[in-house]
């Protein structure tokens, strides 16, 4: 038996550099790679090297010895693969940007601190032949982004991978400049004057909405706003969601719609090892939730789900997980995901259990209510029936159905797909597709709202590559002032500004706070505490 991948997969494809064989795909240059769910080993030509286990930054990786019964459908997931795919011939290896002389320093700002920030600045100093000076700027308290903020708190393995971001923030030429925001306490401008290149890879930090009666009514949020609130993200910490109801409706049925699903429905004792915000624990304590409906519009060979978020959903302690229908593959991949689906759909709640229920072919038509939500409208769209409408009761509905971008002071942005435009990561006119010099984008706020972690990786570097390419051709204009200029310039702007020492003081004051408890860490979530703890202020205990 081979090595296998498992659910936390990350994707960032390091585990594909380093093996022997060339027995992991798809890699970041095969047309599969970006629509992948995760990666996958070959069965045939796996030689149990184990290069790859160590490569790894989230454990996602399994030797033979270690492959319990439960992770027997991921032996089967990673054999199926290569079933539908056969494996092409070798990848045409990317060409870098050969630097025979470098022009002088390169000084790169990067506004955003999570996974595709944290890529690029390890490309770029990546390069041993070009010197360069990183500005990463937060306007947090804390770094990490989508790891701290957007990854479920009961998937603690893909938070790994955050170790490694670390790493790269704590080289001796990178400066991180947490608790700063541009455009309130410096400009676009300010960045431009003190580097060569200033990099947008914000993320995205608005919601698509469904754009029916209703919408606005309390009792009807957006996902990303729950995500953040039960991940401790201060913007959102003070947030009130009622949980009073016995019945959620949840509309989308992306990984994300499944994450929210999963925390509303698990037993509180199931987090208490979690780093979820203590706030959100004793409201979920609370919760008189019984069950909870994944809305999908279309039918469940088309759900966005992927198949281990499924089989991790399907495994939930006291759960019941049902479906409204199942289909019939025609992939070995996809036999997978059928099968499960149709085992959800003969099955009955079990009585006593909680419930998460996958409806497809409903689409919202009305959040219906009068003071606040009591239930959803919907249209059916099922080919085997009449059609029509249908009232679901609920208390609480939440819109996961996607993410969009924010338009940033003096950059372009293209309003329709939420994105700032580009071409391979560097920043055009929305109109005219004219390149505007000096500024790059990575990301969400690049690419919009898909792929994983790790799909920030191949995305990162084409975009660092282009930078180099620019730098190196001469088409960056030489900033005014250099690395210790802008860090007192940043000073006088922002004198309650966090560097990485504090950050460090956050981290080991949130993992000593856990220790003493039996958490990985009780997370602060308020942005005074984080920076008085940041200062190495007193802070007394809530």
């Amino acid at each position: 038996m081979a090595h296998i991948v498992t659910q936390p997969c990350c994707k960032d494809a390091g585990c594909v550099a380093v093996c022997p064989v060339d027995c992991i795909h798809p890699t970041p240059t095969e047309r599969l790679f970006r629509p992948s769910e995760m990666l996958y080993i070959d069965p045939e030509k796996c030689i149990d090297c184990g290069a790859c286990v160590d490569e790894c930054p989230v454990d996602a990786i399994v030797p033979p010895e270690d492959i319990t019964p439960g992770m027997q459908p991921f032996v089967e997931i990673n054999a199926a693969y290569y079933q539908d795919n056969p494996v092409p011939g070798p990848d045409p290896e990317p060409q870098p940007i050969e630097v025979k002389a470098a022009p002088g320093v390169l000084r790169v700002a990067i506004v955003g601190s999570g996974p595709s920030a944290s890529y690029l600045a390890e490309s770029l100093v990546a390069n041993r032949r070009l010197p360069v000076e990183i500005s990463i700027l937060e306007r947090l308290p804390v770094p990490g982004g989508l790891v701290r903020f957007g990854v479920a708190p009961d998937h603690p393995s893909t938070k790994e991978v955050a170790s490694g971001f670390l790493r790269t923030m704590g080289r001796k030429n990178v400066d991180i400049f947490l608790g700063v925001e541009v455009g309130t306490h410096l400009t676009h401008d300010d960045l431009l004057r003190h580097h060569h290149a200033v990099v947008y890879a914000s993320g995205t930090s608005g919601d698509r909405a469904l754009n029916v009666p209703g919408e606005d009514m309390p009792g009807s949020v957006s996902a990303r706003e729950f995500v953040a609130w039960y991940n401790g993200h201060p913007d959102h910490a003070n947030q009130r969601f009622d949980l009073s109801c016995e019945r959620a409706v949840i509309v989308g049925n992306g990984n994300v719609a499944l994450d929210v699903a999963r925390i509303l429905s698990s037993d509180v004792s199931r987090l208490l090892k979690t780093d979820i915000a203590a706030h959100a624990l004793e409201a979920l304590a609370a919760s008189r939730i019984r069950e909870v409906v994944v809305l999908g519009r279309r039918g469940p060979a088309h759900a966005a789900f992927s198949t281990p978020e499924l089989l991790g959903l399907t495994d939930l302690p006291g759960v019941s997980v049902t479906a409204s229908h199942a289909f019939v593959a025609s992939t070995a991949l996809d036999r997978i995901r059928a099968d499960i689906l149709t085992r959800c759909a003969a099955e009955a709640a079990v009585p006593g259990d909680r419930r998460i229920h996958l409806q497809f072919l409903r689409s919202p038509v009305e959040v219906l209510g009068t003071e606040r939500v009591e239930g959803l409208r919907v249209s059916v769209d099922d080919p085997e029936t009449d059609g029509g409408v249908e009232d679901v009761a609920a208390g609480l509905v939440l819109r996961s159905i996607g993410f969009r971008g924010s338009p940033i002071p003096s950059v372009p942005f293209d309003a329709e797909r939420g994105t700032i435009p580009h071409r391979a990561g560097a920043v055009v006119e929305s109109g005219t597709g004219a390149p505007v010099s000096g500024v790059y984008t990575a990301g969400w706020i690049k690419r919009g709202p898909s792929g994983v972690i790790g799909s920030n990786k191949s995305c990162s570097a084409e975009t660092a590559a282009s930078i180099v390419s620019d730098f190196v051709g001469g088409r960056l204009r030489e900033p005014q002032g250099g690395r210790q200029s802008f860090s007192d310039f940043v000073d006088a702007v922002r004198p309650g500004r966090i560097d990485l020492q504090g950050w460090r003081r956050i981290d080991s004051h949130e993992k000593s706070a856990g220790r003493a408890v039996g958490r990985p860490r009780v997370k602060l979530v308020d942005r005074d505490e984080m920076v008085s703890v940041a200062l190495g202020e007193a802070v007394a205990a809530r």
